[in-house]
Formats: C-alpha cells, structure tokens, sequence
C-alpha cells in the first residue's frame, strides 16, 4: 500500500488528478487546495464549476484548520455514524476557491478508508472526492464500472481495491441556522 500512496501523492503535488477507492465509491480527486487541480476535475466530469465537490480530511485536527468552526452538533452527528457521513460546514478556509459553493460552505468528509486516511496523512492537506463518472450519468458501483472517458482523462489511478463493490455514496448533512441537523442525503 505505501508504494500507491507515494505514487499517488506524487501525481497529487505535480497537479494532477487522481482515481482512487475512497470509503464509499470510486472517487476522482486532487489537492484541494490548488485550483487548477481542481479545474481539472470539473473538466473530466464535464460538471460546471458553480457545482462545489466534496473534499476529504484524515481527522477533525485537519477538519478544523479549514473550516472557521466545527459546530457540536456537527462533531456528535460524526462520532454517531454508522455509516460514511459527510458535513456541510460555513465559512471554509484555505480551500481552492473552485471548490467552495456560492453560499461560502464546502462538504467535508472525515474519510474512513485506510488508503484514503493514509494517503491524507502523508500530503498533509486534503483531497477532493468526487464521484468517477461524468456529470449526469450513473456513480459507478465498481471500478469495472468507471467509463473508459475518465480512465483515460486522470493522471494516475491507484491500484488497490479494484475488486471492491460499493452501494451507496456518504450521507450528507448540514448544521442549519438554528442548530438542528438537515439531512440532504441519507
């Protein structure tokens, strides 16, 4: 598994785009804080920019250098999951500015994935994930689902898990103003 991860995040520094298993789906990704990684991205998923991508981190440490504050109700809705939970957060912080939705708040996922977490670690920033298909179409299942068009459009695809079947993308919930929880996916 290191060799991947060193190739991986080599791809990663050099601006590149990445196919990777995450803790959910297969997912394209790159350094989220580089915004021509990022347009990368949006270009292989033929998905307007306005459309903001999930971004992954290895532990609330990290979750809390880019995001102004991580609300309690928020770090209880994690430490309660069951399952691959992404947060809505206002106000990101040191994000590539393609990444953040026009109303300035960015999803996070505290990823659970040890390649992903790993990976994470290493690079010392956080990664975007995003499903590996082009926009409007079905999420792959499996890496033998992923279409030839985003095979060849990535920089680098990791070589682990490829057997791996997934059901489900993360939830997805949001801290509301008046401090009860939205869930926008479940």
């Amino acid at each position: 598994m290191q060799i991947e991860i060193e190739k991986t995040q080599q791809a990663i520094i050099n601006s590149g785009t990445i196919l990777y298993p995450t803790d959910t789906v297969w997912g394209l990704g790159c350094d989220a804080t580089n915004s021509d990684a990022v347009s990368k991205i949006y270009a292989i998923k033929n998905r307007e920019e306005s459309k903001s991508l999930i971004i992954l981190v290895d532990s609330f440490e990290m979750l809390s250098n880019y995001v102004e504050s991580i609300p309690e109700k928020a770090t209880k809705a994690l430490q309660e999951a069951s399952k691959p939970t992404t947060i809505i957060y206002k106000n990101p912080k040191g994000i590539a500015a393609n990444c953040i939705a026009e109303d300035n708040t960015i999803a996070i996922r505290i990823v659970q994935n040890e390649f992903c977490q790993e990976l994470i670690k290493q690079f010392q920033k956080p990664i975007v994930s995003t499903s590996a298909n082009i926009s409007g179409e079905p999420t792959p299942k499996s890496f033998s689902e992923i279409s030839p068009a985003i095979l060849d459009s990535v920089d680098y695809i990791v070589n682990l898990q490829r057997e791996k079947i997934t059901t489900a993308s993360s939830r997805i919930l949001r801290i509301t103003d008046d401090n009860q929880v939205e869930v926008i996916r479940d």
